[in-house]
């Protein structure tokens, strides 16, 4: 686990990852893990992206690739601006 999911992490609650994938403003595509236990009240992937408490997304063991870019970049953890996503998937092939 990363130092920043720890350093944010509450103590003795769980961490419920789930992978997503999502497209950015300027084309990037990107995909990683997201904590869905963050928040008592937001456990969806929908409840992540539209509350108005947090104006970023955190996502750790996340990949990014750029349309300019001919390889992904791997991230350890990466803050997204919510206001550019333009669309966020769950993975389909999780539990």
């Amino acid at each position: 686990m990363s130092d920043v999911i720890a350093k944010y992490r509450e103590p003795n609650k769980t961490i419920e990852s789930r992978i997503i994938r999502m497209r950015l403003i300027d084309g990037t595509q990107v995909n990683g893990q997201v904590n869905l236990n963050r928040n008592v009240e937001h456990d969806r992937l929908s409840d992540l992206i539209c509350n108005d408490r947090d104006s970023f997304l955190i996502l750790f063991n996340a990949t990014s690739l750029h349309k300019d870019f001919d390889d992904p970049v791997r991230h350890e953890t990466l803050f997204v601006n919510k206001s550019h996503i333009i669309w966020a998937s769950p993975n389909e092939d999780q539990p």
